[in-house]
C-alpha cells in the first residue's frame, strides 16, 4: 500500500477514533504512524473534519422548515421524480450547507494545489516510468547536471519546444507537464516544469515547500519573475535537493 492509496482509505476514517478497531482501516492507520508526512496529512485532515461536524452541529434549520418540506411533498403529488422527494431535499440542503462551511474553513486553494503537486511528483517518481528523448530535453538535462547551474536562480525553459521535440510529458489537473531526469555527483534527481499559467492557484513560492513520502523527497518553488513552476525529487534527502537551488 502506498500512501496515495493510504489517503483513500483513511478519507473516510472518521475524527475521534471512533473507527480505530475496524479492520478495513488498520494497514492505513499502522503506515499513517510509521510515515510523518501521511500521518501529518491524517493530523490535518481530521482536524478539518471535526471542525466541520462541530459547525454543522450549531446549525438549527428554520422554524417549520419539515413541515414545509412535508406540505409542499403533498401538494405536489405521489408522481414527482425520486430526486425530488423531501429526504432528498434535506439531503441536498444539507450538502449544500456542508460544501459551504468546507470553503470556509479549508487553507487557501492555492496551497492545498501546491500540496497535491508535491504528492503528484512523488508518485510519478516512484513509479519509475521515465524517459523522454530529442536535442532540447538533452541540452536542458545536461544544464541540469552541472554543479554550477542553480535551479532556484532562473532556467532557460522553452515548454512547447521540450514538450514537441519528445522530453517526456505528463498530465496533472489536466495540464501538461514536462519531466526531465538528471545525475549530480551520482544522484539521481527527478525535474518536473509547470507553466504558470496553467495553475494561477500556485504560490509564486521562491521559498521551497518540502514534502517526504514514497521513501523520497520532494521540493516545490516558483522563481521570482519566472513563469513557471518547479518541483523536484529525489531519495537523497532534502539538504541534498536544497543544494540544487
Amino acid at each position: 500500500m502506498n500512501n496515495q492509496e493510504a489517503k483513500f482509505i483513511l478519507s473516510g476514517y472518521r475524527p475521534g477514533g471512533r473507527d480505530a478497531g475496524d479492520a478495513m482501516f488498520g494497514a492505513a492507520l499502522k503506515q499513517a504512524q510509521a510515515d510523518p508526512a501521511l500521518g501529518g496529512w491524517l493530523a490535518r485532515a481530521q482536524a478539518h473534519d471535526a471542525a466541520v461536524a462541530a459547525k454543522l452541529a450549531e446549525i438549527a434549520p428554520p422554524a417549520g422548515l419539515r413541515e414545509a418540506i412535508l406540505a409542499g411533498a403533498r401538494v405536489s403529488g405521489t408522481a414527482r421524480a425520486s430526486w425530488k422527494r423531501p429526504v432528498w431535499l434535506a439531503l441536498a440542503a444539507a450538502a449544500a450547507v456542508a460544501v459551504g462551511i468546507t470553503g470556509a474553513l479549508w487553507p487557501g486553494r492555492s496551497v492545498a494545489q501546491e500540496e497535491q503537486l508535491a504528492h503528484f511528483a512523488l508518485a510519478d517518481t516512484a513509479r519509475e516510468q521515465h524517459g523522454g528523448h530529442g536535442e532540447t530535453a538533452g541540452a536542458l538535462q545536461a544544464l541540469l547536471a552541472q554543479p554550477s547551474t542553480r535551479l532556484g536562480r532562473g532556467l532557460p525553459v522553452d515548454f512547447a519546444a521540450l514538450r514537441a521535440t519528445g522530453c517526456r510529458t505528463v498530465s496533472f489537473a489536466g495540464k501538461d507537464v514536462l519531466e526531465v531526469c538528471f545525475k549530480r555527483n551520482g544522484v539521481v534527481f527527478h525535474f518536473y516544469v509547470l507553466r504558470g499559467a496553467d495553475f494561477p492557484r500556485l504560490p509564486a513560492r521562491t521559498e521551497p515547500a518540502i514534502v517526504h513520502g514514497e521513501g523520497l523527497c520532494c521540493a516545490t518553488w516558483s522563481n521570482a519573475g519566472d513563469r513557471f513552476h518547479y518541483a523536484v525529487v529525489s531519495s537523497a534527502g532534502a539538504e541534498a535537493i536544497r543544494n540544487l537551488l
